[in-house]
């Protein structure tokens, strides 16, 4: 953004964005929004589309880009804006989910990113919130490849299944864990949990080489056997 300034200690919040404001000027940390129909809704970050057939109709374009584009914090935002999302982007909504629609995008694990209405619900797809009796298919994915998302894992036996997420539930808390860094940055995991429900949990695992870890909320670390579903996919 241009008109950078020194980042102050105090925030000032606005509907859908976070501003620091100095001598007229202001940086604006945009939450990920799009508001459509009079409602706000907010990206997931651990959730994804489960399968591209669960995209319902298209229900119009974004109208206008934000971030970059407004740096005064008393910008009330409006039907047709997005936070990050270009002029002409094109909203779906989720088939059975009311309260959600969906972007297509490049970044997305399926395609698609989803966000969920504010005004409609509040956010349940943290870890504790997945019906982990429902899930019946793991995908383990390594992310920043050359080739981008790389599948490495694909786990659908009820055994094996039940198996993984008793390793992530068995997981040791450890908020003072550091990575060992000395050989490069961690390689970073995708874990994507499926159920029969249009939308899928998605997590994030690390390995620095000599340990698994992960955040279900405070950083644990995962036994060894994780291995056997990332060494040998089935």
């Amino acid at each position: 953004m241009k008109n950078l300034i020194v980042v102050l200690g105090i925030l000032f919040f606005t509907s859908g964005c976070r501003s620091i404001p100095f001598s007229g000027n202001v940086v604006i940390d945009w939450v990920d929004f799009i508001k459509w129909e009079d409602e706000e809704y907010n990206g997931i970050y651990t959730a994804i589309l489960a399968d591209e057939s669960f995209i319902g109709e298209k229900i119009g374009v974004v109208q206008f880009m934000v971030a970059d584009n407004v740096t005064y914090s008393n910008y009330k935002i409006k039907n047709g804006d997005a936070a990050f999302h270009e002029k002409g982007t094109e909203l779906f909504r989720v088939k059975g989910m009311d309260d959600m629609i969906a972007v297509k995008s490049p970044l997305a694990t399926k395609g698609y990113q989803v966000y969920y209405s504010t005004e409609e619900t509040g956010y349940s797809w943290n870890f504790q919130d997945m019906p982990k009796d429902k899930v019946n298919r793991i995908e383990i994915y390594e992310a920043y490849t050359s080739e981008g998302k790389k599948l490495i894992s694909d786990v659908s036996s009820f055994e094996k299944v039940k198996g993984f997420l008793q390793l992530l539930e068995s997981s040791e808390v450890n908020s003072n864990f550091q990575p060992n860094t000395a050989k490069g940055d961690p390689i970073i995991f995708e874990m994507v949990f499926y159920t029969d429900e249009p939308i899928a949990y998605k997590y994030d695992m690390q390995y620095d080489g000599e340990t698994y870890y992960w955040h279900p909320w405070d950083t644990s670390i995962l036994s060894d056997e994780i291995k056997r579903y990332i060494i040998q996919p089935n």
